[in-house]
């Protein structure tokens, strides 16, 4: 099952030896974790579901026992996990869990006995922040998942990486023991979020000069320097990367083909979020897996009762490391969903068949009727003259675009998207079109093509 040439030397070494002594100085216990990984992902789902119900099991007897928060809830709902708990299902039986949840009570969400809790927070793309506290086990856990990923892929810790990333949460904690620490492991960070013409020289220039074994990073800022690389006539796909890992937005396949065309490697899909966790990752096959040691994914719908496999709805899940800080039935706000079918690979890991995005990139017509952003976004990838975008629907009544064009915005143009857009959202919509220099990032380095502050009926 395995047929991974041998390392390099340096690689072997990091990979081997100097990271795992890093983690074993951290507390971490990844590398068992990975290994352990690399053999239960084999396993047939029946066994992986097992094992899933005794992590659960444990999870849910801890938070009863030593969370506050989950103390109360199970006592209210007359819920005891030694003594309700028999399959999976069983775990229907509790509350969704949102962001809301967490921020009103995140204090009684800690275990009493959990020691040495980091504090994070999301980028607040869709609005506040959410700040919420991570264990060692849960980072041991999500490090081992992605760097099982990245072994699929023919790369290991150690060998040259290239991270373009935009998140002040990375970029804020470049101290000099980080930065050391990047070195060792031959990873460099680009920061997604400063797209000058200036900028993306130099990041062309870095990634040739660095010869990375892989890219990873956000689909969005990934195809915009491949968009540039090619408009300079640089040359990139003679650089010897195996594979890039995007990451955090949805993958649009223009992008996913502008980065394998321009770079010259296969583009892998991952799914998961800072509060989430490593949900999925693809493998050489194309199969979105699902970490299922570590995490249950359900899909639910308006009404918060979980869906058949097949059938698209909100993505909940489960985080089996998570008993310092419990994450247990987790709205993401994603839509997706789950497979029916197995992967040729090989694996027992469960799939997500689709990833739609997020609720927010679905449009509501003027009559009511729920259509994906990319009904919208198709209009405008036709054209031509349209060089980069946003979309965004204020109301029912009113939807803003805005459109990055090489020459002024003409009455002809503007005309035909105002045609296209209300023939999907309605003719009695007013549809403002507004030329600008470029379309800018937000905070975190993200590009979102798509924004309704519309929400859509159940």
């Amino acid at each position: 099952m395995n047929n991974r040439p041998a390392p390099a030397l340096y690689t072997s070494l990091i990979s081997g030896l100097i990271f795992p002594l890093h983690e074993r100085m951290k507390q971490h216990a990844s590398v068992a974790v990975r290994r352990r990984m690399e053999e239960s992902q084999y396993w047939p789902e029946p066994r992986l579901q097992d094992l899933q119900l005794q992590r659960l099991k444990r999870l849910l007897l801890r938070a009863q026992t030593k969370v506050p928060y989950y103390r109360d809830l199970f006592a209210s709902l007359g819920f005891d996990p030694a003594r309700d708990l028999h399959a999976l299902s069983d775990l229907a039986r509790l509350p969704l869990m949102d962001k809301a949840t967490i921020r009103a009570n995140s204090d009684r969400l800690r275990a009493e006995d959990a020691v040495g809790l980091a504090r994070f927070n999301t980028g607040g793309s869709s609005g506040e922040p959410l700040i919420f506290y991570i264990g060692k086990e849960r980072v041991s856990h999500d490090v081992a998942a992605k760097w099982r990923a990245t072994r699929w892929w023919n790369v290991d810790i150690g060998d040259p990486e290239i991270v373009v990333w935009g998140s002040p949460i990375e970029l804020g904690a470049q101290d000099r023991v980080r930065a050391v620490r990047d070195r060792l492991l031959r990873t460099r960070l680009l920061p997604a979020f400063e797209m000058s013409e200036t900028k993306l020289d130099s990041f062309v220039e870095r990634i040739r000069a660095t010869r990375p074994r892989m890219l990873f990073g956000y689909p969005s800022a990934l195809s915009h320097i491949a968009r540039h690389a090619k408009a300079r006539g640089q040359r990139m796909n003679d650089l010897g990367i195996r594979v890039a890992f995007v990451t955090s937005e949805r993958l649009y396949d223009e992008q996913r083909e502008q980065i394998s065309s321009t770079f010259g490697c296969p583009v892998a899909n991952g799914y998961g979020g800072r509060d989430a966790g490593f949900i999925a990752h693809q493998c050489p096959a194309g199969g979105m897996h699902i970490t299922a040691e570590d995490i249950i994914v359900e899909t639910v719908g308006p009404d918060g009762q979980p869906l058949p496999r097949g059938q698209a709805g909100e993505i909940v899940v489960t985080h089996l490391a998570t008993g310092d800080y419990p994450f247990i039935r987790y709205r993401t706000g994603d839509i997706g969903v789950l497979d029916t079918k197995a992967c040729s690979c090989g694996r027992g890991l469960p799939l997500l068949k689709e990833i739609q995005g997020r609720s927010t990139d679905f449009l509501v017509a003027r009559d009511g009727t729920v259509m994906h952003g990319l009904a919208l976004v198709y209009i405008l990838r036709d054209l031509p003259q349209v060089k980069a975008f946003r979309i965004c629907q204020e109301s029912l009544d009113l939807t803003e675009v805005q459109v990055v064009l090489e020459a002024p915005l003409d009455a002809e143009l503007r005309a035909k998207i105002e045609r296209g857009f209300k023939a999907r959202l309605g003719a009695d919509v007013q549809v403002d079109v507004r030329q600008v220099d470029a379309i800018a990032p937000e905070k975190s380095g993200k590009f979102r093509y798509v924004v309704s502050k519309v929400a859509a009926p159940r």
